[in-house]
């Protein structure tokens, strides 16, 4: 009989050996699968003992598969009968498409009119089709021209061990199939059959590692534990060959107790060690914990699971790094989305095993490690101590971001400003912006660090590294905690946001995520802190997926508008257009603004803006907040008799939400028609002020002179100390009707 073992990308040569281990007989590995031959005892042995195995198929027939109809008639060809029993139900697996048959779920249909066809012309009844909870899962699989028929005797995929956890949304975690590949890529098979294994499992997040590593050394089956498999509802199942399989492997797990293995846990993350515990028992693997005082001890592998921490975790795998290196044994395997493990450990890995991750690309990347290995490099702190780093050249970095962070936090204690840029890209090399937020109410440090996007020269392996050398030594420096650091990592698309998407896995909705109520009555958003600027109080936020809330380069902007307000007579109403989390409407407010208007396109922003206006003690309904498009909604109110003493109106760069009346907004192409609609919504005599951050920024003064609208530039003069280094941080100008 002919089967095939499904396999993750990159598992097939390791697959391949571990079906050879098992003494199953040719033994062919292809492209995202492993092909045999034999009897069915082997493939029920796949099922049980695989750990890297997806599902063992058996295979029926290879049809044409050209079309739709050639489909139908090469699976109607097959004796269907002989494999679903009367009364049994089925459903239809389909995997890859090709020109002519292009989406899976029409395959599936078409292999499943085919079956019901030939059962009605055979028995004279339709079969049940049950997608749900399918006796028999039939399995379709096209390659090219081609189609594999087979019967997935696996059921669900075989990674569904049979015990579960209880999810953590602030740990990672590993399929098990990946944490048995990072163990068979490491020998750890072998070591276990030499008595007594020890392995050392970096970050192992729920524990998937441990349990897979116990597993092996105490010879247990990973199929044990399922309850139900896919064979078991076809009619050619063998009941007394899978018994026997199952008698023999009980007795194996039975004296394999005997065998115990030494698990060194290393994971500072929150709840770690209680999920790890929790993974093994509920595969049933006892514990005897012992404590372990900071002395690593020596251990047969080393096994670590970098791969979860992306873009979304930057600041700690910069930590990791530094970990990896000093915990790192004679062994190491570690699955990783880059090469930043070479660096760390200043060593080639032995082999590289290219795999995905999710949809990224990632690799099981094996160290031999010796005594003649160099220790990773280390720069000086001033006043700090040393930390470890991936390029030597970081020490620069190190020695210029204690220079300014020292004259920066002198001139922030003379000043009275608690949030301030530290560093702005000084040394090219070195291009981030590193920004520092004080807690108000609760004491408390957060560090913002966002990349500027490289050069297309520099080489991008190199820029990580420098940027991973810069979250390990920007937190010394400044003295915040690794874990209250936030990182958005520079992209070079338009439209939104011009960062990455960098919100961590404890984002996740949750039971933590929900609000607190505060003495005053103000909700504060689980995540979010507060901070003061200009005697205010402002709600900030470093774990979503936007700006912290509150923009540092137009702390001198909003101070204006405060002292403008107070000089404004009359009806003293102010407008905020591009509200975002309306920091400005609080200033203004603040200056003596009997009413305010404060419009967004964004729900959540208006209310963090609503809950920053409340929280200072502006509420009431003299106090408006629009969701708008304000394009649309600033044409809307040149038509009525609304007007404002005064107007902020920060533009984005670019927009294309879909929410827009226009299909787009640019601010060099749109803006001439936007100031001329504001200067239209102000009193006699009030003036507004535009604001924009692209650099290259040219406003059209002729067309806006034609339209009657005077512009004074005063870019100069709202430029705050901590962005003298990149004064082009934004434009502004006072608008007035001539």
């Amino acid at each position: 009989m002919e089967f095939v073992a499904t396999c993750p990308k990159g598992f097939e040569r390791l697959l391949a050996d571990e079906l050879e281990g098992l003494g199953v007989p040719r033994v062919r590995p292809l492209q995202g699968q492993v092909s045999f031959d034999g009897g069915l005892a082997d493939a029920y042995r796949a099922c049980l003992w695989s750990r890297l195995a997806s599902r063992v198929l058996l295979v029926l027939a290879r049809v044409g598969a050209a079309d739709a109809d050639e489909l139908y008639e090469g699976a109607s060809g097959v004796a269907w009968e002989e494999h679903l029993a009367p009364g049994a139900t089925f459903a239809v697996d389909a995997h890859g498409t090709n020109a002519q048959l292009r989406n899976t779920q029409f395959v599936a249909l078409r292999t499943k009119d085919a079956v019901v066809d030939r059962l009605l012309a055979a028995r004279g009844a339709r079969p049940v089709v049950d997608t749900a909870r399918a006796d028999l899962t039939v399995s379709v699989r096209l390659s090219g021209r081609r189609a594999t028929l087979a019967v997935d005797l696996a059921g669900e995929p075989l990674f569904h061990r049979g015990y579960a956890t209880r999810p953590d949304a602030r740990l990672s975690s590993l399929r098990p199939d990946y944490a048995a590949a990072l163990l068979a890529a490491g020998g750890w098979a072998e070591l276990a059959r030499s008595g007594s294994p020890s392995l050392a499992a970096l970050w192992p997040g729920q524990g998937s590692v441990l349990v897979e590593a116990a597993g092996m050394a105490l010879d247990r089956a990973p199929g044990l534990l399922r309850s139900r498999w896919g064979f078991a509802g076809w009619a050619g199942h063998d009941a007394d060959a899978w018994q026997t399989l199952l008698a023999e492997a009980e007795a194996r797990s039975a004296a394999g107790e005997k065998n115990p293995c030494s698990l060194l846990v290393h994971d500072s993350r929150p709840g770690a060690l209680s999920a790890c515990r929790q993974a093994l028992r509920g595969a049933g693997i006892a514990l005897e914990p012992e404590g372990c005082d900071g002395a690593v001890p020596s251990c047969h592998l080393a096994v670590a699971d970098l791969s979860w921490v992306g873009e979304t975790a930057l600041a700690t795998e910069a930590a990791a790094l530094s970990d990896l290196a000093a915990h790192a044994g004679e062994r190491l395997v570690v699955l990783s989305r880059d090469a930043a493990p070479d660096a760390a450990l200043r060593s080639d890995p032995a082999s590289v095993t290219e795999v995905i991750v999710g949809r990224d690309p990632a690799a099981i990347r094996v160290y031999e490690q010796s005594d003649s290995v160099e220790p990773a490099p280390s720069v000086e702190l001033p006043g700090v101590g040393s930390a470890s780093v991936l390029v030597p050249a970081s020490d620069q970095f190190a020695r210029r971001l204690a220079k300014v962070a020292k004259q920066r936090a002198k001139w922030a204690r003379r000043e009275d400003v608690t949030c301030y840029r530290v560093y702005d890209a000084d040394l090219p090399d070195y291009a981030v912006a590193i920004e520092l937020y004080e807690g108000s109410e609760t004491p408390g440090r957060w560090l913002q660090i966002s990349e500027y996007a490289a050069p297309r020269g520099v080489d991008p392996e190199l820029a990580r590294r420098r940027l991973l050398d810069v979250l390990a030594i920007a937190p010394r420096v400044l003295d915040v905690a690794p874990g209250d650091v936030s990182v958005r990592v520079r992209t070079r698309s338009r439209g939104g946001s011009q960062y990455a998407d960098e919100a961590r896995p404890s984002e996740r909705a949750s039971r933590r995520d929900r609000p607190s109520r505060r003495p005053d009555g103000v909700e504060l958003p689980r995540g979010s802190h507060l901070v003061d600027e200009g005697g205010l109080t402002f709600e900030v936020n470093f774990d979503a997926r936007h700006d912290c809330g509150i923009f540092l380069d137009h702390r001198e902007t909003r101070s204006r508008i405060r002292e403008m307000m107070k000089r404004t007579k009359g009806s003293k109403r102010f407008l905020n257009l591009f509200a975002y989390t309306g920091t400005a409407t609080c200033y203004a407010a603040d200056g003596g603004a009997r009413h305010t208007t404060t419009v967004d396109l964004s729900r959540p922003s208006l209310e963090w803006a609503r809950r920053n206006m409340a929280r200072n003690g502006f509420a009431g309904p003299e106090h408006e907040f629009v969701q708008a498009d304000v394009l649309a909604w600033v044409s809307e109110q040149r038509h009525t008799r609304n007007r404002w003493d005064l107007i902020f109106c920060d533009v984005p760069t670019f927009s294309n939400s879909a929410r827009m009346r226009k299909a787009s907004f640019d601010v060099q192409r749109d803006h001439a028609e936007l100031v001329i609609g504001v200067s239209r919504l102000l009193v006699r005599g009030g003036c507004a002020i535009f604001s924009c951050n692209l650099r290259s920024f040219k406003p059209d003064v002729e067309k806006l002179e034609r339209a009657g609208v005077r512009l004074t530039d005063i870019t100069e003069e709202t430029i705050p100390e901590d962005f003298s280094r990149n004064r082009r941080i934004h434009h502004a100008y006072l608008v007035e009707r001539a």
